[in-house]
């Protein structure tokens, strides 16, 4: 009885060994079949083997190639980029080219200088601008200040590659705003801008425009408003001491050089802002900044009809207080308790600080109600005037506080 179960069990573990070989050759040969091994020399998957999904085009070696682009023309950045592309066009700054050498001047027939002095217009800068008017045979453009800014001519390079002459109608340098006039012949489209005043964080921005000059003419970025009425210092004349604040929309879309003066859109297509600006720096990603859709309009309108913005000015030259040395204070006799506000330097005569009765050295510490800190602040209230306007100045003059008077009654350049 014993023998019988001993045989009786090693039948078993031998039909049990043969099994399990029988389903790892199984195995083996199924793995083989579906290509999961393969001749590749280190025992891996041989992904030129596998077997493509279905519906993909292959070569005849089951190589994938390119399909058709499967994602979606119709999304709402590519709707507005489509309807607003062609009412952004590129600025060209041209500059003649002077050569000191005489064995270089051009001084025959083909002399292309508008002024008629020797030398040939140059491209000097590239940018962009929008389209946002066109009346009878005129279209108008506005860009940047910058954009054109010490051109002897200015061309436009529409959407469809049409080059055009435009003339500049005027320009502001303390908004950093131009227009331009270009036939309307070849216009078909017409930018619409929003109330900027009820732009949103966190809404979508549409940046378009040339970035980096022609070669990448009407290129679109997008990306979200990071950010509304944000202060950005402003240093005009190039002299390293801020001028002006800028009061702007903040954006990461994309914005480069060439972006100046392009559209900053909402996702329906209308303009919110023109890109002006952006912080250049290795340690900063996507700061661009623009000037608010409602600024653009009411000077854009202001140049297309004086070719300038018409302003107050005081008619003074402005040190700020806290510029000066402990020892300047002293010998001006200013009181220890000044911390802030704008000495006056020179007096222009026949200005209206002349005819109010501001002299030198005096100290300007408030315009109305609002406080003089420094010159960008006095700039500020005082741009926010207009001519005819009757303002009160709190000045300081030998050491004591007075008010004075000042019609603005004329602007001066």
């Amino acid at each position: 009885m014993a023998a019988n179960n001993k045989h009786q069990l090693l039948k078993n573990f031998v039909a049990g060994v043969l099994g399990g070989l029988l389903v790892l050759i199984a195995g083996i040969a199924i793995m083989f079949q579906t290509g999961y091994l393969g001749p590749s020399s280190n025992g891996a998957r041989d992904s030129d083997t596998v077997a493509p999904a279905e519906n993909t085009p292959t070569t005849e070696d089951n190589t994938v190639v390119t399909s058709e682009n499967k994602g979606s023309s119709n999304s709402n950045i590519a709707t507005v980029f489509n309807n607003s592309k062609d009412a952004v066009v590129s600025v060209i700054n041209l500059q003649k080219s002077h050569n000191d050498n005489p064995f270089f001047n051009n001084t025959d027939d083909n002399d292309n200088s508008e002024s008629g002095e020797t030398g040939d217009l140059q491209t000097s800068s590239e940018g962009s601008g929008v389209i946002y008017k066109k009346d009878d045979d005129k279209a108008y453009i506005v860009t940047n200040n910058h954009v054109i800014s010490g051109s002897d001519a200015v061309k436009v390079l529409l959407s469809d590659g049409t080059n055009i002459d435009a003339k500049v109608v005027g320009s502001d340098e303390w908004t950093d705003l131009a227009v331009l006039e270009i036939p309307s012949d070849n216009i078909t489209t017409v930018a619409e801008f929003a109330d900027s005043d009820e732009v949103k964080v966190g809404q979508v921005a549409i940046a378009i425009g040339s970035p980096l000059g022609l070669d990448y003419a009407t290129s679109v970025t997008s990306g979200i408003i990071s950010g509304v009425d944000r202060p950005v210092d402003v240093d005009i004349d190039g002299d390293g001491t801020v001028d002006w604040t800028s009061t702007v929309i903040q954006t990461d879309a994309a914005i480069n050089p060439g972006n100046s003066g392009g559209a900053l859109l909402n996702d329906a297509g209308q303009v919110v802002g023109i890109n002006s600006m952006k912080i250049s720096s290795a340690t900063v990603e996507g700061m661009g900044f623009a000037i608010p859709s409602n600024e653009v309009v009411k000077i854009a309108a202001e140049l297309e009809k004086d070719g300038e913005v018409k302003r107050p000015v005081l008619g003074v030259s402005m040190v700020n207080v806290n510029e000066l040395s402990q020892s300047n204070l002293s010998q001006l006799n200013i009181p220890s308790d000044v911390k802030s506000g704008v000495i006056i330097g020179q007096v222009v005569s026949g200005s209206n600080a002349e005819k109010a009765g501001l002299k030198e050295y005096d100290i300007i510490t408030k315009y109305n109600d609002t406080e003089v800190t420094d010159t960008v602040s006095l700039r500020k209230a005082l741009y926010s005037s207009s001519i005819g306007d009757k303002v009160t100045l709190t000045i300081i003059r030998d050491a004591k506080e007075q008010t004075v008077d000042v019609t603005m009654d004329e602007a001066m350049s």
